[in-house]
């Protein structure tokens, strides 16, 4: 079984930067579809990036496009969602998750089979 832990998280102000990372451990996902989720007070979980195994694909919400870019390095078996020009509402608790079923790009939840703890990120304004 995977383990999904995402760091680097926090408060940053309206128009900065932040890379989340997520780091898998106990089972490769080098060959698996891997995403961000993520989930605002009150709102449903929604999609935000997806990157086929390869690194080679990529899919953004229209939210986020142009402003964050999804990255993965197999070697390290390791996710990576940069995140600039931040606005407030991108204000959430923000989910990685692999599916093992797929290579390669997936905006939907439950094509997912194992999720991260979720990490804060604040957006202040």
């Amino acid at each position: 079984q995977v383990q999904l832990v995402e760091s680097g998280g926090g408060l940053v102000q309206a128009g900065g930067s932040l890379r989340v990372s997520c780091a898998a451990s106990g089972r490769t996902v080098s060959s698996s579809t891997m995403g961000w989720f993520r989930q605002a007070p009150g709102k449903e979980r929604e999609f935000v990036a997806t990157i086929a195994w390869s690194g080679r694909s990529t899919k953004y919400a229209d939210s986020v496009k142009g402003r964050f870019l999804i990255s993965r390095d197999n070697a390290k078996n390791t996710v990576y969602l940069q995140m600039n020009n931040l606005k407030p509402e991108d204000t959430a608790v923000y989910y990685c998750g692999v599916s093992y079923r797929y290579s390669g790009l997936s905006q939907w939840g439950p094509d997912y089979d194992y999720w991260g703890q979720g990490i804060q990120v604040t957006v202040s304004s």
